[in-house]
């Protein structure tokens, strides 16, 4: 009986250890979390929806990256009321330092940048583990278009870094099922929609290409981004590009100080542009940024472009 106790207490010990231990692809890096972190801090608005939406406040010490370009609604205000702020935009190694933080979730143009002072690797000996939104991964690598498995991928990611796995597939699912119910109705033998998405910009507009998110969101609802040939995530193209590939209705990403409105007033005032079917037809759809970058949001998101594109 002894041997057979001992080797069953063995495998016990083997098995709570194997569990105890988590690894997860970030972008091109493995990480690896021996127990889920106690003290995390998330960049930007949607980052952070995603660790609250997974029920994770408690295992945070505050984020960063939001109120120095968004405002919030009343949702995010009530749900982020008991953190702290530590920067209004991007965080220095010393703000997350300060935060005695152990866990850094962030992107690449969301809270670090290539070369900067706040990367994984310039974490790692302080011993913050940095995990990485999936959308950002094109700025380091290579990846396949965007999809709404990204955001997903996320979700689940986290749930295996904190031990809520079980919700994160709840809440992967119930958003898989979502959206194929409220895109079940679409008909696949309509012409995708010509859709360009306009986040800023004046002199030259920024906007979505094939590795961003609004890409994901607007073949979801049955259109096509004009630009999804453009090999970048969220970038800078030029007014002739636009007018050439004639988008029949532009979506407007809204926040900053300049307002959706603002924004749809400067095309419909360009002369440059009045040749376009969307300024024609007054053709029109406000994202709110959270719902246009990676995040619990893309549903709605969704559903409100099928709205607009299919409004009979």
């Amino acid at each position: 009986m002894k041997p057979t106790f001992l080797l069953a207490l063995a495998l016990t010990l083997m098995a709570g250890g194997a569990a105890a231990a988590t690894t997860v692809k970030s972008c091109d890096r493995t990480v690896a979390f021996e127990e889920p972190p106690k003290a995390a801090i998330s960049h930007d608005v949607n980052l952070t929806e995603m660790m609250l939406v997974l029920g994770l406040r408690d295992h945070m010490v505050g984020y960063t990256g939001i109120s120095g370009w968004k405002t919030l609604d009343e949702t995010m205000r009530r749900n982020i009321s008991a953190l702290p702020e530590l920067a209004p935009k991007y965080p220095t190694k010393e703000v997350l330092l300060s935060a005695g933080a152990d866990f850094f979730f962030a992107g690449w143009n969301y809270g670090m940048k290539v070369g900067g002072e706040v990367t994984p690797q310039t974490l790692a000996p302080f011993g913050i583990k940095v995990y990485e939104l999936t959308e950002s991964c094109i700025h380091i690598g290579q990846k396949p278009k965007v999809s709404m498995d990204d955001m997903y991928n996320d979700l689940l990611n986290l749930g295996r870094i904190f031990d809520v796995e079980d919700r994160a597939q709840a809440l992967v699912d119930g958003y898989k099922a979502d959206l194929a119910e409220l895109t079940a109705e679409l008909d696949e033998e309509n012409e995708p929609l010509r859709v360009f998405v306009y986040d800023s910009g004046e002199d030259t507009p920024f906007t979505a290409g094939r590795y961003a998110m609004p890409t994901a969101l607007i073949e979801a609802a049955g259109g096509v981004n004009i630009m999804d040939d453009f090999e970048k995530s969220w970038a800078t193209v030029n007014w002739e590009a636009v007018v050439e590939r004639n988008p029949e209705l532009v979506v407007i990403v809204d926040y900053g100080e300049v307002t959706a409105e603002q924004k749809i007033a400067f095309m419909k005032n360009n002369p440059a542009l009045a040749t376009l079917a969307a300024i024609r037809n007054d053709r029109f759809v406000v994202l709110d940024y959270v719902e246009a970058t990676p995040g619990p949001r893309n549903i709605s998101a969704v559903q409100k472009l099928v709205d607009a594109f299919w409004p009979n």
